[in-house]
């Protein structure tokens, strides 16, 4: 399929959608314009104004269909009922013209990008940098949120300096129509050096745009209270990781393993402060894994998803 010619997703094959190069040569990153000459900003999708809250999948749920089908996991996550997808880091391994393909599809299928998850080369100035920003400007997304600090991020000073290099990123991305933010984990809810949470530091050092991506399930497993955070950072909870979590073991079914809802969350608080003063924008549902295939645990937290929020 040739960048010139804008596919659809009947031209998409599944052998040209799973050709994608393990790496990206630099005289070829430096090839590629900014998509907003290619694409046009005009077509990146906006998130809703209405109060309306899109709900997505982080396609890291689904990873062993997404490495076996990209296309075809696209088409089935559409089809179960979710209206976003949320690319994680291996997409950065992307060519323009690929993503454009993603894109096409995406489009026949109704299906929105917000966000993206990256490591820490997507936040580098130069080649890296407009190569990230390139891929989301053509798949339409406003996020280039952080999966996790890079290596050798130790102690209050060296969060600080991460904050650094996170806040200068938020200028960079401005003129593009992106900004970036932090998916925290379980451990970024501990105090460093005995004095702050990891999670307080990022706040108190980045600007408001930079979005504060909350997932649920690492804060219950920290033993933090979701809804003290959603109400102690007003507008930066742009989107909200639907993971569950219950105390017990792998075996037991239990940890991360429990299904969205059958976990300790307390979901209607959730999304009550989230929606009244954490600015949330669109849910995404990330579940690591449970007693089901990938597929049928996406329904079923859909499912529950959907029975939960009637009337919302």
């Amino acid at each position: 399929m040739s960048s010139s010619s804008p596919a659809t997703a009947a031209d998409l094959s599944r052998r040209k959608f799973l050709t994608i190069p393990a790496v990206l040569a630099a005289g070829s990153l430096a090839s590629h314009s900014l998509v907003s000459s290619v694409i046009g900003a005009e077509t990146a999708m906006p998130v809703p104004a209405k109060k309306k809250y899109p709900i997505g999948i982080e396609l890291y749920g689904v990873r062993g269909e997404l490495a076996k089908d990209l296309p075809n996991t696209l088409r089935t996550v559409s089809k179960i009922g979710y209206e976003a997808v949320e690319f994680y880091a291996p997409y950065f391994a992307w060519t323009a013209p690929y993503a454009k393909d993603v894109r096409s599809l995406m489009d026949d299928l109704g299906l929105r990008c917000y966000s993206t998850h990256n490591h820490i080369e997507s936040l580098n100035p130069g080649e890296t940098m407009d190569h990230a920003v390139e891929l989301n400007q053509i798949l339409g997304t406003r996020y280039v949120i952080m999966s996790t600090a890079p290596g050798g991020t130790n102690g209050l000073e060296g969060w600080k300096r991460f904050c650094a290099k996170l806040t200068t990123a938020v200028e960079q991305l401005k003129p593009h129509g992106l900004t970036t933010g932090f998916h925290n984990h379980q451990t970024e809810w501990v105090k460093i050096d005995g004095e702050k949470r990891i999670m307080d530091v990022l706040a108190e050092n980045t600007p408001k745009e930079f979005v504060l991506q909350f997932d649920v399930g690492t804060c219950m497993e920290a033993g933090a209270d979701p809804i003290a955070w959603i109400k102690a950072n007003p507008g930066r909870i742009k989107s909200v990781h639907l993971k569950d979590w219950a105390s017990g073991t792998r075996a037991d079914e239990k940890g991360y393993r429990v299904l969205f809802g059958e976990g300790v969350s307390p979901w209607k608080d959730i999304f009550a402060a989230a929606e009244a003063s954490g600015g949330v924008e669109y849910y995404l549902m990330e579940q690591e894994g449970s007693r089901y295939s990938e597929f049928e645990t996406a329904e079923r937290c859909l499912s529950t998803w959907k029975t939960m929020r009637k009337g919302a």
